[in-house]
C-alpha cells in the first residue's frame, strides 16, 4: 500500500470499505469492494504479485473495451513459466487450470473452452456488467466470474488478449490443492448442487511428512459469495 501511494495511486484498505458488511478474507472481497470506491465506467484488475510487470498488461486489457462497443469483459492469456528450482519450463505453470478448471469448463460450459487462461488474475470489464454479478471469495472468484458473465451477456461480449508472459511465485502442491478445492466448490454452486459453504464440504484434509509420521492438517476452503453490488444499499445511494 505504501509503495502504491508513493507512486501516486489512491489506496484503500479492504476492511475500511462498506464496514457494515464485514470483511471476508481473500481476493474476491477486494475486487467486490473496489466497485464501491471507484468511479470509472471501465475497471481493470491486475494481480499485485507479478514479476517483471509491464504497463501493457493494463493497456492490453483496456484495448477491446475502448475500441469494440460490443465487448463487455476482457480476459488475459499468456505463457506461464514454472520454476522448479533447477530449470524453467516456459509453459509449465497453471497446474490447477489444466487439472481442474479446464476439464470442468469443457464439461459443463463448453462455450468457455476457448479461453487459454480461465483462472488468469488479470481481466477488465464495464462497470455496468461487473456491478450486476456476484463475487466469490478466495480462489473461486475467477471461474465464477467467467460463468456468471457468460450467462449475463453471452460469449460474443467476451474477449481475451495475449499479454505475452506472466511470471509470479509458484505455489506448493498443498496450496494448489486448497485452490483446487475452492474452485470445485464454486463450480458445484454454479451447477445448482449443494451449497458450497456447507460445513463438511468446506474442509480439506491434507497430510505433511513429519519424520516417520504423516501429520494431518485440516483447512477451511469454504467459499462465500458477495451479492451483485447493485443490491447493496450503500452503493445504490451513491451519486451516479
Amino acid at each position: 500500500g505504501a509503495v502504491a501511494a508513493a507512486a501516486g495511486a489512491r489506496v484503500h484498505r479492504q476492511a475500511d470499505i462498506l464496514p457494515a458488511h464485514g470483511n471476508v478474507p481473500g481476493k474476491g472481497e477486494a475486487l467486490w469492494k473496489s466497485l464501491a470506491v471507484t468511479t470509472g465506467d471501465v475497471l481493470a484488475f491486475v494481480d499485485s504479485d507479478l514479476r517483471e510487470f509491464d504497463p501493457q498488461f493494463a493497456v492490453g486489457l483496456l484495448g477491446p473495451l475502448l475500441t469494440e462497443p460490443g465487448v463487455q469483459f476482457v480476459k488475459s492469456c499468456y505463457d506461464r513459466p514454472l520454476h522448479d528450482g533447477a530449470t524453467v519450463m516456459p509453459a509449465g505453470g497453471g497446474r490447477v487450470t489444466e487439472l481442474v478448471a479446464r476439464p470442468l469448463l469443457n464439461l459443463f460450459w463448453p462455450q468457455l473452452a476457448g479461453l487459454v487462461q480461465p483462472l488468469a488474475g488479470e481481466y477488465a470489464g464495464r462497470r455496468s456488467l461487473l456491478e450486476r454479478v456476484p463475487f466469490v471469495s478466495g480462489y473461486g472468484v475467477e471461474i465464477a466470474m467467467l460463468i456468471d458473465v457468460l450467462e449475463a451477456v453471452g460469449l460474443d461480449a467476451m474477449a481475451q488478449v495475449d499479454l505475452g508472459v506472466r511470471s509470479h511465485r509458484n505455489s506448493s502442491d498443498a496450496a494448489l490443492a486448497r485452490m483446487a478445492a475452492q474452485i470445485q466448490l464454486t463450480v458445484q454452486a454454479r451447477l445448482r448442487c449443494d451449497s458450497p459453504v456447507a460445513d463438511e464440504s468446506g474442509r480439506l484434509t491434507q497430510f505433511l511428512r513429519q519424520g516417520e509420521r504423516f501429520l494431518a492438517e485440516v483447512h477451511d476452503v469454504s467459499v462465500r459469495e458477495r451479492p451483485p453490488m447493485v443490491h447493496v444499499p450503500e452503493y445504490r445511494a451513491q451519486p451516479a
